[in-house]
């Protein structure tokens, strides 16, 4: 009984499900069919844009041949059969892209597109009879002087596609490619001649003069391409490959072919400007140059001098002067040649007014002055002593000298009798006066020198040698042995620290970049003296009262031992010769004592500046050193119109010219010569001998002979060149030759060897003196070497 009951009741429920479903399934199917509609009414949308789209490119197209035609036509002055085809060429042409225009913007297009191609189909336009007709009609009637029209329609194409109008249409394209091929295989000077009036041509020519510019013009410096960068190598290693018989024309040609690309562009800039398509060589390399420092420039990095990393004319040359800053081991009070004679230099360097002059000098703290500088004078300021080199320089040259001092660390070597530098000597000229050198004994300034190469920081660098080591060395204990060592330490550090090594005399050991001259002149008062004692003798009065004598620091080494054993040897041949002696010195008490035991008639006094009034009577100056390289002392007695008597060396090569130089061979000729001087008169100095003898000359010899003439004269040295609108650019570095690769590995094993104390130490440098100490930062106002080049990871 309650069967039937239960099967009724799950009856009602199935009927409900039944029909939910069917009302689901219509709401699917109509959902589905508004999508397609609304996907379809949006397909037509966009194919109508696109429709009216291409049709406004194409009226957009039709006006600018229009335009083109029209701007055309009264312009060209060529035969009037060539403009008439011309014109007849764009006449046939504006039709056909008229009848484009229409058949593509009719309103049928958009059905047959989509019967053709469905709902989803991308609009495409078949242009290739267009494009056959065209190239038809250009290979038919193209001409020499179309290349103007063409020109103007690439530029005028061009800058719509810059303007995002449209992309390249494709028969235009083709225009282009065509003639392209044409202006390979015709002569463009012709074409450029007979339109040379006209004004639609000068449109181009101001176009192309924009195109072809070159890049260091533009803000923004294109990088190198593949062939720059192959010519660039091929260039600079011309050097290396002449080493394997690879000749330089060769090369040449070679950077020459890769340079074809801007070669192209010179001759296409040529013939704009009107100019023969003719290619300079030079002008290719200078491009190529102007185009690697262009592209360096424009990096932005910056060398040590605040410049470019090619800027290698490193002073500021805006006063049009330049810097020339002289470095020397030694200086007043200390009467000293490298003291004296690079001081002298430095004024009338200065005098010229060509060139701003920086004098480095060494400055000695206060136990160190009171060993070398002479009675007791010490000064407690660079400032105070300074001040005191002024002075006394400018009593003897008779003019105020415009020229800066500075002072670099200095410590005295009682072993080596000398100043030995504390530190980087050449920190002490600022980068932007690092322009030229000069090294008042480079081989003394570079033995134990720890700092930045010369060569690398000054654009040239001139070493000046004033002492003969060797002889001094050749007279202490395993004096050979040493002198071997020194020897070639000195050619080391010369060759690695100059360009250009002048040598007093040939009394100097050879040395590699070296050449012979003295550069050393008197002073302008020791010239007045023999003026006035001419000029006493004219007058028939008796200008000199004393017989002979000498003057020079008293040690060993600087003439007391040959002119000891001279007199010793011949003290009965000299029988009444009495010789006074001026000079201070370290062995001074020595060389008293050893007079004194051999009983030698030698009168010793007090040094005393050659100048002094109380050595004017003198008649006969005795040098018998031959340890010297150029006495200053011999030259100042010839100036004073004096006799000289000494010893037929290379270090008197250069005065034994002068009548009154009397030059002996042996000891015999010696006292020969003594007696001759003491019996006649000394001849008055002509002008020429005069001139000689003086500052000026001497400074002109300096300037021959170090190339500072060609230096100084030369504005902007060859490693500038000048780009056509007048700028200065610096040339691009060429690759070093072998030997300089061999100095630089010189200069850096140098380098590493004397950053070692215990090395220092083992080759006789002063303890400490790699660095400058707390003395020498207190005095000179230095930050201490711990700050300027810490040591990270110590504590100080």
């Amino acid at each position: 009984m309650s069967f039937p009951a239960m099967n009724n009741g799950r009856q009602t429920p199935a009927v409900e499900t039944a029909a939910d479903s069917n009302l689901s399934a219509f709401s699917f199917i109509s959902k589905g069919w508004r999508e397609v509609r609304d996907s379809a009414d949006a397909d037509l949308r966009l194919m109508k844009d696109r429709a009216n789209s291409f049709k406004n490119i194409a009226a957009s197209f039709d006006r600018e041949i229009e335009n083109l035609i029209n701007s055309a036509t009264p312009t060209f002055t060529v035969p009037p059969i060539r403009q008439s085809s011309e014109i007849e060429f764009m006449k046939k042409l504006h039709p056909k892209i008229s009848e484009f225009r229409r058949v593509y913007s009719a309103p049928e297009i958009s059905r047959k597109v989509m019967e053709k191609c469905g709902p989803r189909a991308n609009l495409g336009i078949d242009l290739s009879r267009i494009r056959s007709t065209i190239a038809a009609e250009v290979y038919g009637t193209m001409e020499e002087d179309m290349k103007g029209i063409i020109e103007f329609n690439n530029v005028r194409s061009e800058k719509l596609n810059e303007e995002g109008q449209f992309g390249e249409w494709e028969p235009i394209r083709v225009l282009k490619t065509r003639f392209r091929e044409f202006e390979k295989k015709n002569s463009t000077v012709e074409i450029f001649a007979g339109l040379k009036n006209n004004e639609f041509v000068e449109k181009v020519k101001s176009s192309l003069k924009a195109i072809c510019k070159e890049p260091q013009e533009s803000k923004e410096v294109p990088p190198l391409d593949v062939p720059e960068l192959l010519a660039v190598l091929v260039r600079q290693s011309g050097p290396f490959l002449d080493q394997f018989g690879i000749r330089r024309n060769l090369c040449d040609k070679i950077v020459e072919n890769l340079c074809s690309k801007r070669k192209n562009q010179l001759v296409l800039h040529s013939l704009v400007a009107g100019e023969p398509p003719a290619v300079d060589p030079d002008k290719i390399n200078d491009e190529l140059d102007l185009r690697i420092a262009s592209v360096l420039q424009s990096t932005g990095h910056c060398s040590e001098s605040g410049g470019s990393r090619t800027d290698f004319m490193k002073p500021d040359v805006t006063d049009r002067k330049r810097h020339v800053a002289i470095v020397t081991t030694a200086s007043l009070p200390w009467m000293t040649g490298t003291a004296v004679n690079p001081l002298f230099r430095a004024a009338y360097l200065a005098k010229s007014e060509k060139q701003k002059v920086t004098l480095l000098v060494p400055w000695l703290c206060r136990s160190d002055q009171e060993l070398v500088y002479p009675n007791n004078l010490t000064f407690c300021s660079p400032e105070e002593q300074e001040n005191y080199i002024r002075n006394w320089l400018e009593e003897r040259v008779g003019f105020k000298a415009d020229f800066r001092i500075s002072f670099y660390p200095g410590k005295f070597s009682r072993e080596r009798r000398s100043i030995i530098p504390a530190g980087d000597t050449s920190q002490f000229i600022p980068s932007k006066d690092a322009d030229i050198a000069i090294l008042e004994e480079p081989e003394h300034l570079n033995w134990y020198h720890h700092g930045k190469r010369w060569t690398d920081k000054f654009n040239h660098v001139v070493g000046i040698v004033h002492t003969n080591y060797l002889e001094y060395i050749k007279r202490e204990k395993n004096g050979a042995l040493q002198a071997f060592f020194v020897k070639h330490i000195n050619n080391l550090v010369t060759r690695a620290h100059c360009h250009k090594v002048l040598r007093l005399s040939a009394a100097t050991q050879d040395m590699p970049k070296s050449v012979i001259c003295n550069v050393h002149g008197v002073n302008l008062k020791f010239l007045k003296i023999g003026e006035k004692v001419a000029a006493e003798r004219e007058l028939g009065q008796q200008a000199f009262s004393k017989g002979a004598y000498f003057l020079g620091k008293m040690v060993w080494a600087k003439g007391y031992k040959e002119l000891i054993d001279l007199l010793a040897k011949h003290k009965n041949d000299l029988d009444g010769f009495k010789l006074d002696v001026y000079g201070n010195g370290e062995d001074a008490h020595e060389v008293q004592s050893t007079a004194k035991r051999l009983d030698l008639n030698l009168n010793f006094q007090k040094g005393r500046d050659h100048a002094d009034d109380s050595l004017h009577g003198y008649k006969v100056f005795i040098n018998a050193s031959v340890s010297d390289v150029l006495c200053t002392a011999t030259a100042e007695a010839l100036a004073m119109g004096k006799f000289v008597v000494c010893a037929d060396h290379p270090s008197n090569e250069f005065f034994s010219s002068f009548p009154n130089c009397l030059t002996y061979k042996t000891p015999e000729d010696f006292v020969a010569k003594v007696k001759e001087a003491l019996a006649n008169e000394p001849q008055p100095l002509t002008p020429e001998q005069r001139y000689n003898l003086s500052w000026e000359a001497a400074t002109k010899r300096f300037i021959e002979y170090s190339e500072l003439d060609r230096i100084l004269n030369n504005e902007h040295s060859s490693t500038t060149i000048r780009k056509s609108n007048g700028k200065l650019i610096a040339r691009s570095v060429s690759m070093p030759t072998l030997s300089e690769m061999v100095d630089g590995g010189i200069a850096f094993a140098h380098y590493c060897l004397t950053g070692n104390e215990f090395l220092r130490l083992c080759t006789g440098a002063i303890p400490g003196t790699r660095d400058f100490g707390r003395q020498h930062c207190k005095d000179l106002h230095l930050l201490p070497p711990q700050v300027e080049s810490p040591i990270y990871g110590c504590y100080l």
